[in-house]
C-alpha cells in the first residue's frame, strides 16, 4: 500500500505534529507499506522527503525535518498514493481543510472527515452541539472583536457591544474569577490563559484574540484533568480513562511539551463508576459529532463533587511518545503499530460504506 504521510502545516502546532508524524513513520510496517512523507513548510509548500525512509527519526520538540524537496504540483504527487495519513494539529490541518482537499481528490484518509474535523476545532460550536445532547460543560461567554471593540454573543447568538469595564463585570457576575482564557480554534494550550482577576484580564484576552478572531472564557474548575481515547467508524473501541498531572498551574503548551514535572497515569485511579460514567458520555459525544477513526476526548472531575465536564474533543490527538492517546489504546493490549494499522484499515471501511 502507497501510504503518504502528511504533517507540519501552518498552525501553532507545526513542532508537535513533525514529532507525531515521525514516531508514526518510525512505527509503520515498513513491509507492509510504501511510506511517503509530505511536510508542509509554515508558509504552506509542500516538500518530499528525500532520503530513505529507514532513516527518519523520532524529532524532539522544536527540531525540524531535513532532507527535503519542494514538490512542483501536490495534485501530480498525489495521485498514485493509496491512503493519505494526515498527521496535522491545529489550524489547516485538524479543521477539516486537509480533509476537504483529500475529499475533492477521492483519496481515502485517516480520521474524521470534513464535518467532525471542523466542528470539533472550534470549541464555541462543539459546546453548542454537546449541549443539545445534555452534555456538561463549563459555563462560558463567547467573544468576537470587531473595530477594537468586544462583540458579546449570548446563547443564541444575540450579540451586543460591550467596553472593558462591561465585559469584565459580566465575566465576574456570570463566571468569577479566575477564568480561562481560550482562542475558539487552537490546540495544545497555546494563546490559553488563566486570569486570576480583572488587572491581567484584558492583557490574556487580547494576546488570546492574536490567534483567533473568537475567544471563549470559561469559568474554573478545580478539577483533575482526564481524558478517553475512541476507535473506529462504527463499531467502537473505548478505552479506559488516563489521567493528565500537570508540573505547572495548568497544563500549557509548556507543561506538555518541555516540563519533566509533567507525567500521565494509565489508567486514572478513579472510582470505576465514574470511569464508566466518562466512557459513555465520551462514546456520546464522539457520536454527535459524527466522529470516524479516532478521537482523544478530554474532561475535567470536578474534586469537590466528582462532577464529570467535558472539556473538549480532539479529532487528531498527539501520536508523539508522551502522547496519551497512544498510550490509552495499548492499554487495551493494542501496541501502537497496531494502533495505525487498525487506523489505515478503518479508511477502507469507509470505502465500502
Amino acid at each position: 500500500m502507497k501510504l503518504a504521510v502528511i504533517f507540519g502545516g501552518k498552525s501553532t502546532e507545526h513542532n508537535i505534529s513533525i514529532v507525531s508524524a515521525t514516531s508514526i513513520i518510525s512505527n509503520l510496517d515498513k513491509g507492509k507499506y510504501k511510506i511517503f512523507p509530505i511536510y508542509i513548510s509554515r508558509k504552506g509548500l509542500f516538500y518530499k522527503y528525500t532520503k530513505s525512509i529507514e532513516e527518519i527519526k523520532v524529532l524532539q520538540i522544536d527540531e525540524e525535518i531535513d532532507d527535503i524537496e519542494l514538490i512542483d504540483n501536490i495534485f501530480d504527487y498525489l495521485k498514485n498514493i493509496d491512503v493519505v495519513f494526515p498527521v496535522l494539529h491545529g489550524l489547516n490541518g485538524e479543521d477539516g481543510t486537509i480533509q476537504g482537499f483529500l475529499e475533492m481528490l477521492g483519496k481515502p484518509y485517516v480520521g474524521c472527515k470534513v464535518l467532525a474535523s471542523s466542528l470539533c476545532m472550534d470549541k464555541v460550536y462543539t459546546k453548542r452541539i454537546l449541549n443539545s445532547c445534555g452534555i456538561e460543560q463549563a459555563k462560558s461567554i463567547y467573544l468576537k472583536k470587531h473595530n477594537n471593540k468586544y462583540l458579546y454573543l449570548d446563547d443564541y447568538f444575540n450579540t451586543i457591544y460591550l467596553t472593558k469595564n462591561e465585559l469584565i463585570e459580566k465575566v465576574s457576575n456570570h463566571l468569577k474569577f479566575p477564568v480561562f482564557i481560550k482562542p475558539s480554534n487552537s490546540g495544545s494550550s497555546v494563546g490559553v490563559h488563566k486570569s486570576f482577576n480583572q488587572n491581567d484580564f484584558i492583557d490574556y484576552l487580547e494576546d488570546a484574540f492574536k490567534y483567533d478572531s473568537k475567544v471563549l472564557i470559561e469559568e474554573f474548575i478545580s478539577g483533575r484533568e482526564v481524558e478517553c481515547a475512541i476507535l473506529g467508524n462504527n463499531n467502537l473501541i473505548v478505552s479506559t480513562v488516563g489521567e493528565i498531572v500537570s508540573g505547572d498551574e495548568f497544563y500549557s503548551y509548556d507543561s506538555k511539551y518541555k516540563s519533566e514535572k509533567s507525567y500521565t497515569m494509565v489508567p486514572a485511579k478513579l472510582d470505576e463508576n465514574i470511569i464508566q460514567n466518562i466512557q459513555n458520555i465520551a462514546k456520546k459525544a464522539y457520536v454527535a459529532c459524527d466522529c470516524k477513526g479516532l478521537s482523544r476526548v478530554d474532561f475535567f472531575v470536578e474534586k469537590s463533587t466528582n462532577r464529570i465536564i467535558l472539556n473538549e474533543i480532539n479529532t487528531m490527538p498527539g501520536f508523539t511518545e508522551i502522547s496519551m492517546y497512544p498510550q490509552l489504546i495499548e492499554h487495551l493490549g493494542i501496541s501502537y503499530s497496531k494502533l495505525l494499522d487498525y487506523l489505515i484499515n478503518l479508511t477502507q471501511e469507509e470505502i465500502l460504506f
